[in-house]
Formats: C-alpha cells, sequence, structure tokens
C-alpha cells in the first residue's frame, strides 16, 4: 500500500484508538501545543469507566486539554502522573487538594536529559501526541513540539497520534512515517494560544540592562515569559543575530519580521532558526509553517552545551527564582514546594559560557510578594538549579554582575548591590 492508503486503513475514532492502551503501561504524552485532546479526553472515559488503571504516564509542562482530562483530581487513582516539571496544572491541583501532590510522582531530570530517560529507563508502551497532516511522502512533522516528543514518538512500542491541520509543518532531523504509527484520529481544532503578560517596571528596567548586552552577531537563546520578550522588543535594531534556542517564542519572531536575524553567522545549521519547542499563538503558528528558515530538533542535540558552544557569541537569558551570596541559583522549587524543574536552563548556562564570545545571563526582580520577600538570600530555600561555579551574570532592576573570577567575598557584595536596598542590611548582617 501506498501511504495514503495506509493513512485510511489506520484512521480510526480517539475512542477506538485508545483501545490499544493496557493498563499497567508506561504512556509518554506530547508536549505542551503536541497534547492530543481528542485522544486524552478518549483516555479520560476509559478511566472514568474503569478500563483503565495504573496507567503511568511521563511528561513535560501539561496544559490545558492534560488538565481537563487525564490530570483531572478525580482520575489519579487510576493515572498517575509521571511529571518531568511541575507547571500550572499541576500547581492548582495540589492548591484545590494538598493531598494530590502525594498523587503526583515528580521525577528530577534536566530537559536535555529527558530523551534518554523515555527511550532507556522506561521502555515505553505507548506515545500520543499531536502532529501535523501528513506530506506527499508519508511523513508528519513534529511541528511546535519536537523536544522529548519526537524521541517518545521513535521509541514506544504503541503511537497514536491526532492529525491537527493547525500543527506547523517544520523541517525536522527525524519525522514520522505513517507506517510506524499504530492509529490516527484527525482532529481540527485550534491549538493551544499562550499571550505575553504585561511587563512590570522591574521587567522592563532588567530588559533594558540586557539588551545593551547584546551585540551584533549574536546567537540568542530566550527563556519563557514577559522578560525575555521585552529584550527581544529592545533589539530589533541589530543585525545577524542567529537562534539557537530550547523555547521559539512570537517575540523571537518578531526579530525576525524586523531583520535582526540572518542566522548566517552560526556554525550549526546557518541560515536557519533551530529550536525545540514552540509556544504562541494561531498568527505565530501560521509563521512557522512551511517556514525554510525554521529547523526543529529533539531536545538532547538543541540543549546539548558542546552543540550550543559550537556557535560563537551564544547569548543565553533565563529566569530564577533566588540567588544565594556565593551565586548559586534556585530556580525551581518555592514555597517549600517544587514550583517548576530544572528545565534548560544549566545546558544553556554551560553552553554559552563554553560559546566563544558568550555570556549566560540568569535574571530576576530583586524581591517577592509584592516587595515583601527578598531573591537574593543567604542561602536558598530549595535545590541547586544552576551551581555557583556555573553563573556567569546576574541581572536585577539594580543592576548587572559578573561573578566569574570573583571570590566569595566579591560575590557577595556584588549580589548584595543587586538586592532590594531594604534587604542589603539585613544580607550584609548575614556574611
Amino acid at each position: 500500500m501506498d501511504a495514503k492508503q495506509i493513512y485510511a486503513a489506520k484512521l480510526t475514532s480517539a475512542d477506538e484508538a485508545v483501545l490499544a492502551i493496557a493498563s499497567d503501561s508506561d504512556l509518554a504524552m506530547g508536549m505542551a501545543v503536541a497534547e492530543p485532546p481528542a485522544i486524552l479526553a478518549a483516555l479520560a472515559r476509559r478511566a472514568e469507566a474503569g478500563t483503565l488503571r495504573d496507567l503511568r504516564v511521563w511528561y513535560l509542562l501539561s496544559q490545558t486539554h492534560a488538565g481537563t482530562t487525564i490530570l483531572r483530581r478525580d482520575l489519579l487513582d487510576r493515572i498517575r502522573p509521571r511529571c518531568l516539571f511541575m507547571g500550572g496544572v499541576e500547581r492548582a491541583l495540589v492548591k484545590a487538594d494538598p493531598a494530590a501532590e502525594a498523587l503526583i510522582d515528580f521525577v528530577p531530570c534536566a530537559f536535555s536529559g529527558s530523551p534518554r530517560l523515555l527511550r532507556d529507563e522506561c521502555a515505553l508502551d505507548a506515545c500520543v501526541l499531536t502532529v501535523s497532516p501528513m506530506d506527499e511522502s508519508g511523513y508528519f512533522s513534529f511541528g511546535a513540539a519536537n523536544d522529548y516528543t519526537s524521541v517518545a514518538a521513535h521509541c514506544a512500542r504503541t503511537v497514536i497520534v491526532e492529525v491537527n491541520p493547525a500543527m506547523p509543518r517544520v523541517a525536522c532531523s527525524t519525522p514520522l512515517h505513517v507506517s510506524q504509527v499504530a492509529a490516527i484520529v484527525e482532529n481540527a481544532v485550534p491549538l493551544l494560544s499562550f499571550g505575553e503578560a504585561p511587563s512590570a517596571p522591574e521587567d522592563e528596567a532588567i530588559a533594558a540592562r540586557i539588551a545593551d548586552m547584546i551585540d551584533d552577531g549574536a546567537c540568542l537563546q530566550m527563556g519563557i515569559g514577559n522578560l525575555p520578550a521585552a529584550v527581544c522588543r529592545r533589539i530589533e535594531s541589530r543585525r545577524d543575530l542567529g537562534i539557537h534556542t530550547e523555547l521559539l517564542t512570537p517575540a523571537m519572531a518578531g526579530l525576525v519580521h524586523a531583520g535582526a536575524v540572518s542566522n548566517r553567522l552560526k556554525a550549526t545549521h546557518p541560515g536557519r532558526s533551530v529550536y525545540t519547542f514552540a509556544m504562541g499563538d494561531a498568527p505565530f503558528y501560521r509563521w512557522m509553517d512551511g517556514n525554510p528558515q525554521l529547523y526543529s530538533l529533539p531536545v538532547d542535540v538543541v540543549n546539548d552545551a558542546a552543540e550550543i558552544a559550537r556557535n560563537d557569541k551564544v547569548v543565553s537569558v533565563n529566569a530564577t527564582i533566588q540567588v544565594d551570596l556565593q551565586g548559586a541559583c534556585n530556580s525551581e522549587f518555592m514555597g517549600g514546594r517544587q514550583f517548576s524543574a530544572a528545565g534548560g536552563q544549566l545546558d544553556f548556562v554551560r553552553g554559552a559560557y563554553g560559546s566563544k564570545g558568550g555570556l549566560s545571563i540568569i535574571a530576576c526582580r530583586s524581591t517577592a510578594k509584592g516587595g515583601t520577600v527578598s531573591r537574593i538570600v543567604p542561602r536558598l530555600d530549595g535545590p541547586v538549579t544552576t551551581p555557583r561555579n556555573d553563573v556567569h551574570w546576574i541581572v536585577t532592576e539594580h543592576g548587572a554582575a559578573n561573578l566569574r573570577g570573583k571570590s566569595l567575598r566579591e560575590r557577595a557584595a556584588l549580589l548584595i548591590g543587586l538586592a532590594d536596598p531594604r534587604f542589603r542590611d539585613e544580607l550584609a548582617k548575614a556574611l
């Protein structure tokens, strides 16, 4: 049979497709925009009916589709989250019912390590994901979610795809062929949309400092949130920028539209913006679709520090929750609980510093909780996400400090200078 015949033979309903998923099995769910809503709803219906139990679901960065289906509180006794990134869905579950925390198994893992974890440690029984429509050769594109999703789709025993015409088709290293999937579900719905929150004055001040550190020809990695977006708006006049980033956003697309990005100076995939997953709105996804200037790769490639460092002048911009007076950063733990995860922060901190002329920047507002809590602290409240040995630049609204080559005493003095003035005397006494 040709690709179209294979496709037709495997096309089915979501309820029929999920019958192939067994109880007491391990399933990977497509990340973020690749969550397949129809398939997840069908899985939830099976769990409600009692025909699906002890399903271990491996994932990062869950979104609304999962939160309203398989990650509902009433199903956590049958569907057990194996969560590699605590996000808004999980935090909402715990806030509504603290007992839910014991039912969510958080698995510490660097984002770059997630493909190997799923491929070599989990023996995945199944993978469910959203893909772009099939091309003439029978291949599906991973579109906005290559990350660990592509690796899971290639190694799971059973793969069920949800084909959505809204998912952009983007060139990638390992597309998924129709012969590799067990079932196909069609579902034409809008993709999840993510807007940009308004920037606070502190964020604008931080963004202005960071923008001044980015020169023509820099190769960019930007994290998620309004701060990186504010930085992007300030560097639209730069030229010959490159993009090698974990997350691709509308703000980075704005740099392309402004003529700031050429990617011609990159050593890796020159002429193309490289990313591992993307989050944005409908116009952004349309811009991605068929765009020859984009290339997606699995996260263990994109976030490999040695691969990042092959490019000159890499500038990595990420956020943190706390910085201690020696320079170590906690970017994942807050209020006595796991708040997010390590993600790819350390990968890009190391990759950027290994880059010729590169610099890694970790930014945060100097305070939290309406100015009542200092983010510069004597000791971290949680795990070390980025060790003091690796931290390069720290930026708050009060300044920027290069910690490389500085002694512990010098670091403390610099970091106290980045703190809110109301907390500086208290921090000095803690030395």
